[in-house]
């Protein structure tokens, strides 16, 4: 029985750009350097199980805050303008090992954070912010403004991926 290839999200195609086939692509990776680079196979697709369209980056640089894409045998805006709202996805078998504490974002995504001191269920992770300094993961919680837990060994003790719970020291000050 053959396996079924998991597909991750990388970026969101928003609108195109200019008129040679160009996307604006709106980045959910923090490894953009390495997903879009020259010659890269990446899906474009509404859902991860999606059929979609396999495509290969031409080539690749930043303009504001988004990633400008283009893909090869897509030259012209009529041949990326049905792209436009899709997703692109990487394969399972494309991502890299990442260094000890390092998580890509689909492994921290839909984790529960937990109070480590008295195991409360505090919400679950459903963003990252990047910021210059450190990540900032989000957590939703019931009744309550969203709790941000900046990734720093202070706060994020452990995280447990296959579980899927990251358990936390809330510093005095966050949890208002």
């Amino acid at each position: 029985m053959k396996k079924k290839m998991n597909w991750f999200s990388v970026g969101r195609l928003v609108n195109t750009h200019g008129v040679r086939g160009e996307v604006r692509v709106m980045s959910h990776s923090d490894f953009t350097d390495e997903r879009y680079k020259q010659g890269t196979e990446l899906k474009v697709a509404d859902t991860p199980d999606g059929q979609g369209k396999m495509v290969k980056v031409a080539s690749h640089r930043v303009h504001k805050q988004f990633d400008l894409l283009t893909f090869e045998e897509y030259d012209s805006l009529q041949s990326v303008e049905p792209f436009k709202g899709m997703q692109l996805y990487v394969s399972e078998a494309q991502l890299s090992e990442l260094a000890e504490h390092e998580y890509y974002y689909h492994e921290i995504i839909g984790c529960a954070a937990i109070d480590e001191e008295d195991g409360t269920v505090l919400g679950q992770i459903y963003d990252i912010i990047e910021t210059g300094a450190n990540d900032v993961w989000v957590v939703r919680r019931d009744g309550k403004k969203d709790l941000l837990l900046p990734y720093i060994e202070s706060v994020v003790k452990n995280v447990d991926v296959e579980k899927r719970r990251v358990y936390v020291h809330v510093l005095e000050g966050l949890d208002e």
